[in-house]
């Protein structure tokens, strides 16, 4: 919850010139709801808007200062974040229905962004597989496993999210091979091309090592997606050699 329509507009314009034509990243910038319009405009076709949550209920109905899958789509988002780490804790988001928002936003041909991560305690506790699969599975349970195949996973591990910390690269390594093996379960083609980025910290210093770790795919940028200057060097980071 950041940024007034001039904020929103100063940062896409200055993102829209730092990409470029013909970066070599997928970027997807994921504004607040009254800023979505704002956005869009300043960064044309460098990246790809998205939306931070989205309504479980489809069409229109009586839920007032909620908004659909179908309004996000008709705003010319193509993404949008699912079960947030904040939003499953601060707003009651269950795994069922962060599952019911991922079907809503496939529905109207938008692409979940889905977020799954354990907080300290599991981790502590030895519990990160077993509340990982739990979040996952849910959404199996409900859409199919099809649904992965149109869908980005994040995993943002809740302690290291706007705490400075971060999960180390093999840390990392292991609960996105993990994830892909989880969904290799089902579908081993669907796992194979399942895009898995890494939430928790990311910054310009870390982001190379970061993206370097096997299964790890990109990242879902918190605080530093609030400066030009360092999202435009975490981008720069993703990039492949020669593209």
């Amino acid at each position: 919850m950041h940024g007034t329509h001039a904020a929103a507009a100063e940062l896409a314009s200055a993102l829209a010139s730092g990409l470029g034509a013909d970066h070599g990243v997928d970027v997807v910038v994921c504004p607040p709801f009254v800023l979505l319009d704002a956005v869009r405009e300043r960064l044309g076709h460098r990246a790809a808007l998205g939306a931070q949550d989205v309504c479980e209920f489809g069409g229109d109905g009586a839920y007032t200062g909620e908004v659909s899958a179908a309004m996000l789509a008709d705003a010319d988002c193509r993404y949008v974040i699912v079960g947030h780490s904040e939003r499953r804790a601060l707003f009651g988001d269950c795994d069922e229905r962060v599952a019911a928002k991922v079907a809503a936003a496939q529905a109207a041909g938008l692409t979940p962004i889905l977020c799954v991560g354990e907080t300290d305690a599991q981790r502590q506790a030895g519990e990160t597989e077993a509340v990982l699969a739990g979040q996952v599975d849910a959404v199996r349970s409900r859409c199919g496993i099809q649904a992965f195949a149109g869908l980005v996973l994040a995993y943002e591990p809740v302690w290291a999210i706007g705490t400075g910390k971060t999960a180390t690269p093999p840390q990392v390594s292991a609960v996105h091979a993990f994830l892909r093996a989880h969904v290799a379960r089902d579908d081993a083609t669907i796992a194979g091309e399942l895009r898995i980025v890494y939430g928790g910290s990311v910054k310009p210093d870390n982001a190379s090592r970061l993206f370097a770790c096997e299964d790890v795919d990109g990242g879902l940028i918190g605080g530093a997606s609030l400066r030009s200057d360092q999202f435009l060097a975490i981008c720069r980071a993703g990039e492949k050699p020669g593209s």
